[in-house]
């Protein structure tokens, strides 16, 4: 079973395996996966554990691609809030003549 996003994915990958001239082989042992489980990633197979698709992702420089999937929201609240807080000033102490 797979879905148009692992499909699309599946062939991202296997585009930037072929820019980069590595084999099905030699890709696969990059990632330390069989040649079977490569074929699966590329053709957007739901069952491939993620850490074989962490490992690609790693291969090929894109671990900032994987790092944004689930970053923290901002909460527009919080950040309107403390931008809008007055901060406390005082005047400087002892020159007051």
């Amino acid at each position: 079973m797979s879905d148009n996003l692992l499909l699309a994915v599946g062939a991202r990958l296997r585009a930037e395996r072929l820019k980069k001239n590595d084999s099905q082989a030699k890709f696969a042992a990059r990632i330390g996966a069989s040649i079977p489980t490569l074929r699966k990633m590329e053709a957007g197979d739901d069952t491939v554990q993620i850490g074989y698709w962490l490992a690609a992702f790693r291969v090929l420089g894109r671990e900032k691609d994987v790092d944004q999937l689930l970053a923290p929201t901002e909460d527009l609240f919080i950040k309107f809030n403390k931008a809008s807080a007055p901060t406390r000033k005082r005047a400087p102490r002892g020159s007051s003549k």
